[in-house]
């Protein structure tokens, strides 16, 4: 009797924790609600532009340093980055429009198209680490496990690339803190489900924007880790971000051409 009243005792209580795993799982109608939060949540209707460094290392040594400026406006999918320092790179720069991303070298007077894979500036950061996000029109997710991200209780999910998408990783994994409802990591992966990048965000920043009548989460740092070439990294750290209207004609190539003039 003492045994089976164990045995009925360890049922109940292994019934008693997957049932409350299975309730802080998320099902399928709160997964893509998170997925669509975490778009809209730095996504602003109107404009934005932020001050940004980025430093690149190898094998822990600093070997390249830039300042630039991002200017985006979410509503045409538009966007652009322009160098300012040090003056060897100023004036060079990228443009986005119509989902076509094209980069300037002004002593060239060259332009050329790139893919969303390529590096900005020969570093780890591409163009969608600067850009708003489309999670939930660029992937399916599927939701993998509430886990521990150090001190963070997080939502695990896992999304794979729509078939008609062009982005630069068919698959990513993200790390969303369930307090703060902010991304705190994200790896990148290939088809074949290599680890290609791992970037975590250790801190965002809350801004009111008026076009949108609500607020915009902006990371104020990023960390980038090249997984492939062990040892290669890349901080940003973005400054002074505003979401104040700009010109109408800024987002074209003569524009970003007369600013190396």
């Amino acid at each position: 009797m003492k045994t089976s009243l164990f045995t009925n005792c360890l049922v109940l209580a292994a019934a008693s924790l997957l049932s409350s795993a299975q309730a802080l799982a998320l099902n399928d109608t709160d997964l893509k609600k998170l997925v669509v939060e975490l778009d809209e949540r730095q996504r602003n209707s109107g404009d934005y532009k932020s001050v940004v460094f980025i430093e690149q290392s190898e094998k822990g040594k600093v070997t390249q340093a830039f300042e630039a400026t991002v200017f985006r406006r979410d509503a045409d999918d538009k966007w652009m980055l322009i160098f300012t320092k040090p003056k060897s790179e100023a004036g060079k720069g990228y443009l986005r429009l119509d989902k076509n991303l094209f980069s300037y070298e002004p002593a060239l007077g060259k332009w050329e198209r790139r893919t969303d894979r390529a590096g900005i500036g020969g570093t780890n950061s591409r163009r969608q680490d600067f850009d708003e996000s489309r999670l939930s029109e660029e992937y399916a997710a599927k939701f993998v496990a509430d886990e521990k991200l150090g001190k963070f209780d997080v939502h695990h999910i896992a999304l794979t690339a729509k078939p008609e998408a062009d982005v630069a990783s068919p698959i990513l994994h993200l790390w969303v803190d369930k307090e703060s409802r902010n991304i705190l990591k994200r790896q990148e992966r290939s088809l074949s489900d290599k680890l290609l990048r791992t970037v975590y965000y250790p801190a965002w920043d809350k801004k009111f924007s008026k076009s949108k009548g609500a607020d915009v989460y902006v990371p104020k740092q990023i960390r980038i880790v090249d997984e492939v070439e062990k040892g290669n990294g890349t901080t940003v750290v973005l400054r002074d971000s505003n979401l104040d209207s700009l010109p109408a004609n800024i987002f074209t190539k003569a524009w970003l051409e007369s600013q190396s003039r």
